[in-house]
């Protein structure tokens, strides 16, 4: 195994890790701490949860051109997480949220240093997979194997 391969393993490694991170702390939220998912959280869940098994089974079987299918499901779950995000912090689009189910939108059901809500962590997860994804994809274009 050549040294860009065993790179590309460990961010394939690294990527299913932040998905698996990142479902059981959004399972943690909902089932442990009772907190209940608004619809936004629902939709960022759709496009992390299969990350898990898509990643893993990428990582088992060296398929590095799942990082492509990752990188399309991390983008839009980012986006989403994005704009959770900015209507639970930014008070113009607060005031002009669409409604959200029975939960809202807006609401913080954590606020660490003022600034890390659910949707903030979700974002990082995706940002994290993101990037490890383009890195996987660029070295694995450069490297001509698998």
């Amino acid at each position: 195994m050549s040294r860009k391969e065993k790179m590309v393993e460990n961010l394939l490694l690294g990527a299913w890790g932040t998905a698996l991170i990142a479902t059981l702390g959004s399972l943690y939220f909902s089932e442990v701490m009772k907190f209940i998912p608004c619809d936004l959280c629902w939709f960022q869940r759709i496009f992390m949860y299969p990350q898990v098994i898509l990643l893993g089974l990428a990582a088992i079987r060296k398929e590095y051109s799942m990082a492509r299918y990752s990188l399309a499901l991390s983008v839009i779950g980012g986006t989403t997480s994005l704009y959770h995000y900015l209507i639970q912090k930014v008070p113009l689009l607060q005031e002009h949220a669409i409604t959200c189910g029975r939960v809202p939108c807006t609401g913080q059901y954590i606020n660490w240093l003022g600034f890390i809500t659910i949707p903030f962590l979700a974002l990082t997860a995706f940002s994290i997979i993101s990037l490890l994804s383009t890195f996987i994809i660029r070295t694995v274009k450069e490297g001509n194997f698998n």
